[in-house]
């Protein structure tokens, strides 16, 4: 069946899921918009993304209707948006939605004026009336009744909605925070810890490494064992829970329960980066081999399954795939039966392994998934150094699901995600000593540069192997991008990745910088107009553009002697350090961004080839420190540095060169 709307040909997955919708669909752009005005119709806004199962569930029920798709089409403008692609767009109509309903998500539904203007929206829609929430034709209906009979109503609800958009734009700088933020930010996530299950708060359960990261900051320095347990209950229970793939490596989303147990089986890539530096730094911070473990597994899994051709990693796995039964089934690819085990070992000639399998991953022990079993060692937290025998069956087991239809693929490349996976890997590769990871984030690099990046300079959002690269580049990939180059250039000891990381700084500081107020618009000043411009500052499940930018830009200042780098940093801060006082858990990035600037940053220079002082810098994880060695550079980190010396300063001041590893350890 030919495609009948005008997604076959977006690079979005997400949006090409829906060409063949009898939905008279659009993307976003002019030219709905102008059909809008030629028809005196409203645009119904629907916002979700590829993994999203209640994305895909709204689809079945009421896109791909053709009863609810004659509605739609006779009395709206349709327009569909993947949210990864348009940021911008999500962020600014979620506002939207969470002012008029107190709470947001994916499917997102919202009613505009044709200039773009918001004046009704939700989330999910059932195709029957449920409780108080009516069917979506019943909403479809009564948009349209109400946009026939009492528009300025609508206009009147569009007004007011449109001026309370775009709040965090027009946001005042305040004070610096102080120095004693980090502690009043840790004390807040302390109390709000699940002593028995680890983590914040009760279910649905996010893993937010980033606050982590900051318990992790402050134990480092503090060496306080209430903070230990913080983070070694959270890190044990995430990756013996169900959210960790123990058979193919790599986190679901989240936990939808407060034990970690059952997943929302989505994949996606910003989790893999965001989880991979956390468990790095746990194992470095307590020298438990199992978090190398995560690290080692989690990896194999990204550049396994979601790496693509040329050096790209793809954004997301499906939480959905098809059953023994050809149903799609939330998580089908995932679980197991015992029966499922055993007909596998067997089959690969481990019979003998049965019942240490079974005991393993908890499938002797009543089912934890919809009469199906999620492989689990929840009563043997941290217990992951399988043996011999069960890491046969585990291969065994993986050999077997691979065989099954798996989960749907966003195949789209992402500047924010894949630079976020480039800092981390590089960061990774460096630490544990896997050149071969090193190497795999400079071709993501690489292929960033070369696929991302136009002839002039500017930087794309999305790139598709069938059409390409898309949409202008955000805050959020800047920002990124120049935390993806000054990890490589210290990973590598290579000077052209710390001038990417300044070509990029530059043009983040060009094109979104606020004159007025300091902070980075979401938007560019060459991009798209919408009916409101604002910032991006508070970290989700990923780290915001302006947290992201603030320590990127902290760091690269303290490897180049650019002062003006700090200075935008520190304007960062005084715009969002009032809101990271208040609500530390929406801030993680952010703070530890305020930890760095006034503690100040330490800067290591290893000069000449001395790979046993670099060991003894990748033995630890030094949250304050940069790293410089490999090729020179005109930085005065360099300047009258000898061969065959580490050196270790704090604002360019020097302590005595080391020139043995017990010397450099010893200082640091």
């Amino acid at each position: 069946m030919p495609p009948v709307n005008r997604l076959a040909s977006e690079p979005s997955p997400y949006l090409r899921q829906h060409a063949d919708n009898p939905v008279d669909w659009y993307p976003w752009g002019d030219e709905a918009r102008a059909e809008a005005v030629a028809r005196d119709v409203p645009i119904l806004l629907s916002v979700g993304y590829s993994a999203c199962h209640w994305c895909h569930v709204m689809a079945h029920e009421s896109f791909e209707d053709d009863a609810t798709a004659a509605v739609m089409n006779a009395h709206f403008v349709n327009v569909k948006v993947d949210r990864e692609e348009r940021p911008d767009v999500d962020a600014l109509y979620m506002e939207a939605v969470q002012a008029m309903t107190g709470r947001g998500g994916w499917p997102m539904t919202v009613f505009l004026t044709p200039d773009g203007r918001p004046f009704y929206g939700g989330t999910y829609f059932p195709p029957e009336p449920r409780g108080q929430v009516p069917s979506f034709t019943e909403l479809l209906e009564a948009v349209h009744e109400t946009w026939s009979t009492a528009r300025d109503r609508l206009f009147e609800q569009a007004d007011r909605l449109t001026e309370a958009l775009g709040q965090a734009g027009r946001m005042v700088a305040g004070d610096l925070p102080g120095a004693g933020v980090l502690d009043h930010a840790v004390a807040q996530l302390r109390a709000a810890f699940d002593e028995e299950w680890g983590g914040f708060g009760g279910a649905p359960k996010f893993p937010t490494p980033q606050n982590l990261d900051l318990v992790l900051r402050r134990l480092v320095r503090a060496g306080d064992p209430d903070l230990a347990t913080v983070v070694e209950t959270t890190l044990d229970a995430m990756a013996s829970g169900g959210m960790y793939d123990h058979l193919g490596g790599g986190f679901a989303r989240y936990s939808v329960d407060p034990h970690w147990v059952v997943p929302h089986f989505e994949k996606m890539l910003y989790d893999q980066s965001g989880l991979v530096r956390l468990y790095l730094h746990g194992h470095l911070v307590t020298g438990h081999r199992r978090y190398a473990q995560v690290v080692e597994e989690t990896v194999g899994y990204v550049l396994r399954d979601l790496g693509r051709p040329g050096g790209g990693i793809a954004s997301a796995e499906d939480a959905d795939s098809l059953d023994a039964h050809g149903h799609s089934e939330e998580g089908a690819f995932y679980t197991f039966t015992p029966d499922e085990v055993r007909a596998a070992l067997e089959a690969a000639g481990l019979g003998d392994a049965v019942d240490d399998a079974l005991a393993w991953w908890e499938l002797d022990r009543p089912a934890n998934f919809e009469g199906r079993w999620i492989p689990v060692r929840t009563h043997r937290r941290g217990d992951w150094d399988r043996p011999e025998a069960v890491d046969r069956a585990r291969t065994a087991l993986f050999e077997a699901r691979a065989t099954r239809p798996r989960p749907g693929l966003d195949d789209k490349v992402l500047t924010e995600w894949n630079a976020h996976w480039v800092a981390t890997l590089a960061e990774a590769g460096f630490a544990l000593g896997r050149r071969d990871w090193v190497d795999a984030a400079v071709d993501t690099a690489t292929f960033l540069l070369g696929s991302l990046r136009r002839e002039d300079g500017r930087w794309l959002r999305s790139w598709q192997a069938e059409t390409g690269a898309r949409h202008l580049a955000f805050a959020g990939d800047h920002a990124a991008l120049v935390d993806a180059f000054t990890r490589l250039a210290e990973a590598t000891g290579e000077t052209r990745w710390l001038d990417e990381a300044r070509t990029v700084a530059d043009a983040m500081l060009g094109l979104f910088w606020d004159d007025d107020q300091g902070g980075l618009f979401t938007s560019g000043s060459d991009g798209e107009r919408l009916v409101a411009r604002d910032k991006d500052l508070q970290d989700q499940a990923l780290p915001s553009a302006n947290s992201t930018a603030a320590l990127a830009l902290l760091r690269l200042a303290a490897l180049t002697d650019e002062r003006r780098y700090a200075s935008h940093a520190e304007a960062i801060l005084r715009l969002g350090g009032g809101l990271a006082i208040r609500v530390p858990s929406a801030f993680g990035v952010l703070l530890a961004a305020v930890d760095l600037h006034h503690r100040g940053s330490t800067e290591i220079v290893v000069a000449g080839d001395r790979s046993d002082l670099l060991e003894v810098v990748r033995a630890r994880w030094l949250p304050d420190a940069v790293l410089a060695w490999g090729e020179r550079t005109d930085s005065p980190l360099w300047a009258g540095r000898t061969d065959r010396l580490a050196y270790v300063c704090r604002g360019y001041t020097c302590q005595l060169p080391a020139s043995t590893p017990d010397e450099l350890a010893a200082q640091l």
